[in-house]
């Protein structure tokens, strides 16, 4: 066995040598291959624990009875958008999602806690945003269907641990996704070639901001990292800028909230419907039933770029927050 092995790589090893499934198997060994050292003396036990993860990848892809439609990995969206928070082990994805939803991931204090992507909905306001915890990246073991759900994202939540090297967190992280084909949208420019890109919208999240104490640190980071990346600092320990993010993913996100108003009735402005900046009422008539589409002649609105109740057409632009009350 190589030298210098770390008790923390020891632990982890004990832990597989006593699971009892594939499942647990195969949370250990990525463990194992994430806190294994680099250098000469380890790299047949490197080769071999990537036989190992194959081995047991295999054969949980494989088992009698699971099929793809089952897979932790596929993800229904909800809400107003899909947001899957992404990035290396131990940055506190998983105690940002249990503090901001209804989830309950395996949040400790050792990396690579989260084994499998966990879905869960924050509210902001009177809507509701999904995010999805999601296993950390890890070059030696790329898992393919992690990919594909980040790739099926409204919105990549990247994080880093600010008091631990966040630039080089930020740069392997987005180097990998790159390799994967995934692209942050406000960098698409410098990419000739794009036909097999999938381009989608970052935001860097900044955390373990605890404090006044922290933010040398957060300004170091802003002016080492190249380019002009899409951030917010927070802490999941203090509660510092939480309800800001929620603010800044519902922007970045591109949504509107519109609501409902029958003729004669006081709007319901307790359930919005949530479309894309930029919708119609016609795509408002839609969201309400597909029927009012074709049947639709004019609507009411009320709202703050509008006098209250003025009549519009069916490409009237909608704004969030407005009233809508459709004719047919």
């Amino acid at each position: 066995m190589p030298a210098n092995l770390p008790p923390e790589y020891l632990e982890a090893e004990k832990r597989y040598r006593a699971a009892k499934n594939p499942a647990e198997k195969l949370a250990c060994l990525e463990d194992m291959l994430t806190l294994l050292p680099k250098h000469k003396g380890t790299d047949k036990l490197r080769a071999d624990l990537r036989r190992r993860v194959s081995k047991v990848k295999a054969a949980f892809q494989t088992k009698k009875g699971v099929s793809r439609r089952e897979s932790a990995y596929q993800i229904d969206k909800e809400g107003a958008g899909q947001v899957v928070v992404v990035g290396p082990a131990n940055v506190g994805k998983s105690a940002l999602v249990a503090k901001l939803t209804n989830a309950n991931p395996e949040v400790a204090d050792f990396p690579l806690t989260t084994w499998k992507p966990t879905p869960g909905m924050m509210p902001v306001e009177n809507i509701q945003i999904q995010l999805v915890d999601t296993p950390p990246l890890n070059r030696d073991y790329v898992e393919p269907e992690l990919m594909d759900l980040i790739r099926r994202a409204d919105l990549i939540l990247l994080v880093v641990d600010l008091q631990t090297d966040p630039v080089e967190q930020l740069e392997e992280t987005v180097k990998l996704l790159e390799e994967n084909r995934i692209i942050p949208s406000h960098l698409r420019d410098q990419y000739t070639e794009q036909g097999l890109l999938k381009f989608i919208p970052f935001l860097v999240l900044a955390n373990k901001n605890d404090d006044a104490n922290t933010d040398e640190n957060l300004e170091i980071f802003q002016e080492l990292i190249e380019n002009d990346w899409p951030m917010i600092s927070v802490s999941t320990i203090t509660g510092r800028n939480l309800e800001m993010l929620k603010n800044t993913l519902v922007d970045k996100l591109e949504v509107i909230r519109v609501y409902s108003k029958a003729p004669g009735k006081e709007p319901d402005l307790t359930s919005p419907f949530v479309l894309k900046r930029g919708s119609t009422v016609e795509d408002f008539a839609g969201k309400v039933h597909k029927d009012f589409v074709d049947k639709l002649k004019m609507a009411k609105v009320w709202g703050d770029s509008v006098f209250d109740g003025q009549m519009v057409q069916r490409d009237y632009i909608l704004q969030d927050g407005d009233v809508v009350e459709l004719h047919t």
